[in-house]
């Protein structure tokens, strides 16, 4: 395989400004869990109610993705990158300021309404702005928000809901997020690229020819997929942390940060491999590993914290190992006017999917007292185990048709020329 092409300095600031934007839109999210047992103790919740809280914002932001699809190819992408992060930052700060289960609810809700859309718009722009020999580097420093949330964001929300309360890391996101969309408006240009393409029928009906075209509905349910497989573990992973293993809350920064920062290291090494090997056979390889781990960490008895962080870190490399190559395999697989449809729709179902995930591993998982251990998580680990096979047969026939379409002379990079 040739070397990939080198980054321009605007490519590098593109990179970065999409990197922070999606930081602060994973660390909203994932800072959930982490608070998990903060908000069953302070709320007085069950981990029933808590599952639905985390539901709230997967099941809008799914919703809010649809809506959205049939007019994502239609505008500039910068625009509706700045128009949904307002309405995300307005959302995370209503959280911030939440004081009532109910109102939390409502506040996820507003959050998921429009941060669901912003990973869309943020997959659109990296297919416009990007050659296909690039995206899977792209993908790799892309995802390495989900790291740098660990490494700096968990351990710093965690550390101030300890010294405060569990309203202070969205609180935390607000100022960040506010930086963050001065620096898209200021120094990212227009992308237009895909408004060359003339669009001929109505928003309604170019979401219904994208949604009814063979290839995606079989992409549209790998993706779906892709997203159960990790939220049924995610709701109650500090839970588990604290109540089954011992882990103190003092101690849970230090979990998230080791793990973030090995991370760190392993999902840009995983993107590089993405551009120059087999991107299923990475993708094969991180869901068995991820899966023999799964089920080593949910069956684990007490044991120290180092053998937790060793674990965590381990686990966490497979996840990576299936996020990015899937990631960058998905990509290539719209064309040019289908690409942010396409995205909107995926990002939506794997929203609803994490959303029916999230409020099934509620149902699942017990807990007796608000101190005792939770009950059933290593079902939760089996039933993702398998999930995640099914997903690895969907991926496999998703990138054959990547590759079909490329020796047919008809692959997005020949389109793009």
């Amino acid at each position: 395989m040739p070397k990939p092409s080198s980054f321009s300095t605007y490519h590098k600031i593109i990179i970065f400004l999409l990197a922070l934007t999606q930081f602060t839109i994973v660390l909203d999210f994932m800072v959930m869990s982490p608070l998990g047992d903060f908000l069953i103790k302070a709320m007085h919740i069950s981990p029933g109610q808590f599952g639905i809280a985390v539901s709230a914002y997967a099941f809008s932001a799914g919703i809010s993705g649809l809506l959205a699809a049939g007019f994502a190819d239609r505008y500039d992408r910068k625009k509706l990158l700045l128009f949904f992060y307002s309405g995300f930052i307005l959302g995370t700060l209503a959280c911030g300021l939440a004081t009532t289960y109910p109102f939390l609810i409502f506040a996820r809700i507003l959050t998921g309404l429009f941060g669901g859309v912003m990973g869309s718009v943020l997959m659109a722009i990296i297919g416009d702005v990007f050659k296909p020999e690039l995206r899977g580097r792209v993908m790799g420093f892309i995802q390495m928000g989900f790291a740098a949330s660990s490494v700096l964001g968990i351990p710093v929300g965690i550390y101030l809901a300890n010294i405060w309360d569990w309203h202070a890391p969205f609180l935390m996101i607000v100022g960040l997020a506010l930086l963050i969309f001065i620096l898209v408006y200021r120094f990212m240009e227009p992308v237009v690229h895909h408004l060359s393409q003339n669009q001929k029928t109505t928003a309604l009906n170019h979401f219904r020819n994208v949604l009814a075209h063979p290839p995606y509905q079989l992409a549209f349910l790998a993706t779906a997929l892709l997203s159960i497989g990790g939220f049924l573990m995610m709701p109650f992973g500090s839970a588990f942390a604290i109540n089954n293993l011992k882990i103190s809350p003092d101690q849970l920064p230090i979990l998230y940060m080791a793990t973030g920062i090995a991370s760190l290291v392993i999902m840009p090494l995983v993107g590089r491999l993405s551009d120059r090997t087999n991107r299923f056979k990475i993708f094969l390889f991180g869901s068995v590993w991820a899966s023999i781990f799964i089920v080593i960490y949910t069956n684990l008895p007490v044991v120290p914290l180092w053998a937790v962080i060793v674990l965590n870190i381990l686990l966490f490399a497979g996840i990576m190992s299936r996020m990015i190559p899937a990631s960058t395999i998905m990509i290539s697989l719209p064309r040019l006017h289908d690409r942010g449809a396409f995205m909107s729709i995926s990002s939506s179902l794997q929203q609803i999917a994490g959303g029916i995930a999230a409020a099934f591993a509620g149902l699942i998982v017990t807990q007796k007292t608000p101190n005792s251990p939770i009950e059933h998580y290593p079902t939760l680990g089996f039933i993702s185990v398998a999930v995640m096979m099914l997903c690895a047969y969907l991926i496999y026939k998703v990138y054959l048709m990547t590759r079909q379409a490329s020796k047919e002379g008809v692959s997005q990079a020949k389109i793009e020329q």
